[in-house]
């Protein structure tokens, strides 16, 4: 397996509109100039008011706010590849429950995910591309019904987490914006 070359990103809806040229970036920081000359301090503490963290893939087709009605401040929204339960997801819930206060976790993949297509041979040839082996695993899977599963296990046997309890994993569809609620193992 080859890894694809960088692509070219279409132009913004902002810099197509504005004419101005520029990177995605650039785009991002003006958007952000135009957001923050409005913006007023919603006066928010860090500590999400709904006690819930949301760990979901980084799929640019979920809108994790608007599919489960959430508003700024409800949540901790951590996101990665494919949604798994990793070490550095440990971190942050584990920092999300002991230092801020989340009592519930909502674990979410998704149907036609790009995990579903790769495995350990993307990190083989890309160790092969740059002379230097990742630290990381890809986590890639082939069933989205058991990965779920054992990242539900991953959180409820973690040595780390004060609140294990309220654990409960999702597949997201993204052709119809239905979560349906995966089964832990007995």
């Amino acid at each position: 397996m080859s890894i694809p070359a960088s692509q070219p990103l279409p132009p913004s809806s902002d810099s197509a509109a504005g004419g101005a040229a520029g990177t995605v970036t650039d785009s991002l920081v003006e958007a952000n100039r135009r957001y923050a000359a409005s913006f007023t301090d919603p006066g928010m503490d860090a500590r999400p008011v709904r006690k819930v963290a949301v760990v979901s893939c980084m799929d640019a087709r979920i809108d994790l706010h608007r599919a489960l009605g959430l508003k700024l401040g409800d949540c901790h929204t951590i996101r990665n590849a494919g949604g798994v339960v990793t070490d550095d997801i440990i971190r942050s819930l584990t920092i999300s429950q002991r230092a801020l206060g989340t009592r519930s976790v909502v674990l979410i993949h998704h149907t036609n995910c790009g995990l579903l297509s790769l495995t350990e041979d993307f990190r083989h040839d890309l160790a092969a591309e740059v002379g230097q082996r990742p630290t990381w695993a890809v986590e890639a899977f082939k069933d989205l019904d058991e990965d779920v599963r054992q990242s539900m296990q991953r959180v409820r046997t973690s040595p780390f987490l004060l609140h294990t309890d309220d654990v409960r994993g999702f597949v997201f569809d993204v052709t119809t914006g239905l979560l349906r609620e995966i089964e832990p193992r007995d």
